[in-house]
């Protein structure tokens, strides 16, 4: 190459590095607009030694109502439906929805009468073979049962399925559980027994190990022996529940998960009724699961075979590690109402209602709960009286009794009124206040501020009931998740006053929706959280923490944050917590003020977000995760942290706190040298 050509080349070479240099400054200028483009917000932590104000342990829990089949069909194992044939009401021949026959009428008669052997649940089924061996379809005729919406077995699993039986005479009776339309057989075992064994009413039980899988599989008792046999209280349980407790293992960890401090139970418009007669009576959900006569929960529109019971909520809050808290009913219905002066024997059910939880083994309720199995009492500080009542004829009436004989018998227990004392003093004595809100996504956003100007002096606040609802809630959207967020941080930061909060409602089996939205979504085998869900999550470390003054300073209508801070396995943590109400992103500059930076430091630990591409966006089973929160290390310099909130988005900052290290200067007659203060 010659002189001119090289001199030529080098020039096009520097002209290119040029125009491309003079390109990346504008592109990176750009983007330096584009950043600064976004609002600037500070959030000022003081995080002085001392200056915080404690949370109460507990602030955040759960609430638990029999509603969309949450409990008979949810968190309930029995796969059962209807087992005692009882739904069908008390006259003869009722209806033994969804029991169906397997054969035809040629075959099989099938009836119900009462002949049962309990006295509580009179109706029993008779099924009258018509055929024999010779006769009979293959594989026998007799009932099955699809559970709710199907019954979820798994290969390999056990299944307990146990039953009371009589017959006229010989019985070989086939136990079988099997897919969908009976076709194949999952597991089956055979129960012969001769009629002088089976004369009166006996209870047997098979234990079954399934040999394949089927989400929607059924329970089947059939026979080709000809003669009559009564079948009554048919159960089958998987045999791996929590601890044995019956609770379905998958829904109680989503429950765990969110360290919930408290459960409120069982309801909700389940205790009160539509009318009285089908309210929920404890009374009734006691002892043998098979001497429960069930009830008809005529706001919710189904029946229920009370196997989750008043023992077993009261197991279910140990269990999770809840208090429990029980609400009874008042003598109100949405429909009727008991007169102040004929209330006495449903203060007398309350009473024994805390006897049977909290008395010794000898008193008279206590020594049924024994009887269950169980020696020591319960734990029970906190009960409601009724449920949405106040404003009702007789409930202040009716309220006043309960109080004085529940604080006289036993004066340590909690009493909660069902009536809002957020906005004016209530005219009744009360230890907390019931507080329910529903509404749309940019009220409760708003509602940040609701307990701001609550007058301090008199009860405490429980929101017992709270959720976005409405067009905004779709099944359950990332922009209802965001409102509640902001809501549960207004909460936090008037936890001086608001000591409990739970969403409301828990559980929905898809098949099932009675109410819109949930938390937890269901099926007799997959389940998925809603964003509403994964919200509660990000609060599990709240209950008993410490709440740290925070300003907002900058253009922050869209913002709404907070800081805590709480120790884990030893280690001292500040938690920032942010919610992005707005469409657009925000740079947010925390700032942690009162630490000794000669003794003290902090430094990232982790950061999650909850956000999506569309706010409306949802979790579904096809996509159980399309909205979760996603988890990272949080890197910051120094004391700085500067981090971007995403539009539409929840998002919390872990900070560590810890020793800071100061280094020694150096002599000439010492090495380097550090010390840890």
């Amino acid at each position: 190459m010659d002189t001119e050509s090289w001199k030529f080349l080098r020039s096009v070479c520097i002209l290119s590095f040029l125009l491309g240099s003079c390109f990346v400054y504008q592109s990176l200028r750009v983007v330096v607009a584009q950043e600064d483009t976004k609002p600037s917000v500070t959030l000022q932590v003081d995080a002085s030694y001392g200056a915080g104000r404690p949370i109460p342990e507990t602030l955040f829990g759960i609430f638990f109502e029999e509603i969309n089949h949450a409990g008979a069909g949810g968190l309930w194992a029995e796969l059962v439906s209807n087992r005692g044939f009882e739904a069908g009401g008390q006259n003869t021949p009722s209806n033994i929805w969804p029991w169906s026959i397997v054969g035809d009428q040629s075959s099989i008669y099938v009836a119900t009468d009462r002949s049962s052997l309990f006295e509580r649940n009179k109706i029993a089924l008779r099924m009258d073979v018509l055929c024999d061996s010779n006769g009979c379809p293959s594989g026998g005729v007799g009932v099955y049962n699809p559970g709710y919406w199907g019954m979820n077995i798994e290969e390999g699993k056990k299944y307990k399925v146990a039953f009371y039986v009589r017959s006229t005479g010989d019985i070989d009776l086939s136990v079988s559980l099997t897919s969908s339309n009976g076709s194949l057989t999952l597991a089956s075992e055979n129960i012969i027994a001769s009629a002088s064994d089976v004369s009166k009413w006996t209870k047997k039980e098979v234990l079954l190990v399934a040999k394949g899988t089927d989400h929607g599989a059924r329970l089947q008792l059939t026979t080709s022996k000809k003669g009559s046999i009564w079948i009554d209280q048919i159960s089958a349980m998987p045999v791996d529940t929590y601890k044995g407790h019956g609770f379905r293992n998958d829904l109680f960890q989503m429950m765990v998960d969110i360290k919930p401090r408290f459960i409120r139970f069982p309801g909700g418009c389940f205790v009160e009724g539509e009318w009285l007669s089908n309210a929920f009576r404890w009374k009734e959900t006691v002892g043998p699961w098979e001497e429960r006569p069930g009830h008809f929960g005529d706001v919710w529109k189904y029946w229920t075979d009370d196997g989750l019971g008043h023992f077993e909520f009261f197991q279910l809050a140990e269990d999770i590690g809840a208090a429990p808290i029980w609400v009874f009913n008042n003598g109100i219905s949405h429909n009727d109402e008991v007169e102040t002066a004929s209330v006495m024997p449903f203060v007398q059910e309350a009473l024994d209602g805390i006897e049977f939880a909290r008395g010794d083994a000898n008193s008279t309720w206590g020594s049924v709960r024994a009887a269950m199995g169980r020696q020591e009492p319960f734990e029970l500080k906190y009960v409601a009286i009724g449920n949405e009542d106040c404003g009702k004829t007789y409930y202040k009436g009716n309220y006043i009794v309960f109080y004085n004989a529940i604080k006289k018998a036993y004066p340590d227990i909690k009493i909660i009124s069902n009536c809002d004392g957020s906005s004016r003093p209530l005219d009744h004595p009360a230890d907390y206040y019931d507080y329910h809100i529903y509404t749309s996504a940019s009220s409760l956003f708003s509602m940040y501020h609701q307990f701001d100007r609550t007058s301090r002096n008199g009860p405490k606040a429980f929101v017992s009931e709270y959720a976005v609802t409405g067009k905004d809630a779709g099944t359950g959207s990332l922009l209802a998740a965001l409102a509640e967020a902001a809501f549960l941080i207004g909460l936090e930061k008037n936890s001086d006053i608001v000591e409990m909060a739970s969403y409301a409602p828990l559980f929905v089996n898809t098949n099932d929706r009675r109410w819109n939205p949930d938390a937890i979504v269901f099926n007799s085998s997959h389940l998925y959280g809603t964003p509403s869900y994964w919200v509660q999550r990000f609060f599990a470390e709240s209950s008993g923490s410490t709440l740290l003054a925070s300003t907002l300073k900058g253009n922050s209508s869209s913002l709404v944050a907070s800081a805590i801070t709480w120790q884990n396995n030893g280690k001292d943590y500040i938690r920032i917590k942010a919610v992005n109400f707005g469409a657009s992103s925000v740079n947010l500059k925390v700032l942690v003020t009162g630490l000794d930076p000669n003794v003290m430091k902090v430094s990232g630990s982790k950061k999650t977000i909850l956000t999506s591409t569309n706010v409306m966006d949802e979790n579904s089973f096809t996509q159980p995760e399309k909205v979760v929160p996603h988890e990272s290390l949080l890197e910051m310099a120094e004391e700085d942290l500067t981090v971007i909130l995403p539009p539409h988005s929840f998002s919390s900052f872990d900070l560590l706190k810890e020793s800071a290290k100061i280094r020694m200067p150096i002599s000439d007659s010492s090495s380097t040298s550090s010390q840890k203060v």
